[in-house]
């Protein structure tokens, strides 16, 4: 019954044998071996993007933070979504690696934001003021924090905005892969064919040990990258190991088939707990991750049971036994069946 985070998983076998298999031999270091470059082709064949410049980096925040410090003057602002990964999880990465620029969150809601709102938003922000910030760069989180899906049309629209307002938009994709699943989507089809022109494609939450890929469209966005990468004391002297994982991840669609996993085992749990008197979906679950309020002696019948996830809002300890807490749960591809099935008996049987 661990449902806290898709990053506590284990390493999917198919990549933990390709890193061993990568272990032979003296190779060239600093990415210029064979396995490095087959990786980036790699990674350019499944997004259709033969030009794209492709980086490997070991953390999501190293990838989303160098991709905006390479699309953003210190002077402008990333506009983002008011719960976005870069807003609220980062520590002011991308601030830092931009040498200051500023976050604007969007929109009423916590998880998205739609054009209407980004327009607006961008519009607050005159060009010839000054005393203000100058528009930068857009950046969707998808599979957004809170579990929610921006649609292929609603991101269209997003980017028309951006063309018209001529900044670049990027794409958070630590789930990448359960977003593609979920739409029944290719890589190509939800990122630059759509207007997006920077991704940063995650894999560690996936079944990778720890491999993220940069992936620049457009090659002159990408000039001061590896500049970057390198005064940022991330690039790997043995980059073989971040590509044999990423290597492994594309190969025969293993991306597609974990992250496909995740999203059934996640909507089993929900099938599992939905119904359940006083539990309330806080918003619609649409790939591997929702968030769920709960009376407090249904969570702490869970946790004595040994459920491991977080509480988002509220306190396990408590005198109201009927206080809604807020529960976030993610599925990984190794989630047992039988865990989902013991979490429901319990949530079923709680007795406050």
């Amino acid at each position: 019954m661990k449902f806290a985070s898709d990053n506590n998983g284990p390493v999917h076998p198919k990549i933990m044998e390709a890193i061993v298999r990568a272990n032979e031999g003296h190779v060239p270091a600093y990415g210029n071996d064979a396995l490095t470059a087959a990786a980036k082709d790699k990674v350019r064949e499944v997004f259709e993007a033969p030009e794209a410049s492709v980086f490997f980096l070991p953390t999501g925040t190293a990838a989303n933070s160098l991709i905006l410090g390479s699309l953003t003057k210190p002077w402008e602002t990333i506009f983002c979504a008011n719960f976005a990964h870069i807003h609220v999880d980062e520590c002011h990465a991308p601030e830092a690696f931009t040498n200051g620029a500023k976050l604007t969150p969007v929109g009423k809601r916590i998880d998205k934001f739609n054009s209407e709102e980004l327009e607006s938003a961008i519009s607050a922000f005159s060009p010839e003021n000054m005393q203000q910030s100058a528009h930068g760069p857009v950046s969707v989180t998808q599979v957004t924090e809170r579990g929610t899906l921006y649609t292929l049309e609603e991101i269209r629209a997003i980017a028309q905005v951006c063309r018209n307002a001529r900044v670049p938009l990027h794409m958070d994709g630590a789930r990448f892969a359960n977003a593609a699943a979920a739409l029944g989507c290719t890589a190509a089809e939800m990122s630059w064919k759509v207007g997006v022109d920077a991704v940063s494609f995650g894999a560690t939450k996936n079944g990778a040990m720890a491999v993220e890929a940069a992936v620049i469209f457009d090659p002159v966005l990408a000039v001061e990258f590896r500049r970057r990468q390198q005064r940022a004391a991330l690039v790997f002297s043995k980059s073989r190991y971040l590509a044999a994982q990423m290597e492994a991840y594309l190969t025969d669609g293993l991306w597609l088939e974990l992250a496909g996993e995740a999203n059934r085992l996640a909507a089993l749990l929900e099938d599992g707990i939905e119904g359940i008197d006083g539990v309330k979906f806080a918003f619609k679950r649409e790939a591997n991750m929702m968030f769920v309020w709960m009376p407090r002696f249904v969570h702490r019948a869970l946790m004595e049971a040994g459920a491991y996830y977080y509480i988002e809002a509220g306190e396990l300890e408590g005198d109201d036994p009927h206080e809604p807490l807020l529960g976030r749960f993610v599925c990984d591809w190794s989630v047992e069946e039988a865990g989902i099935a013991r979490f429901a008996e319990v949530a079923q049987a709680a007795r406050p």
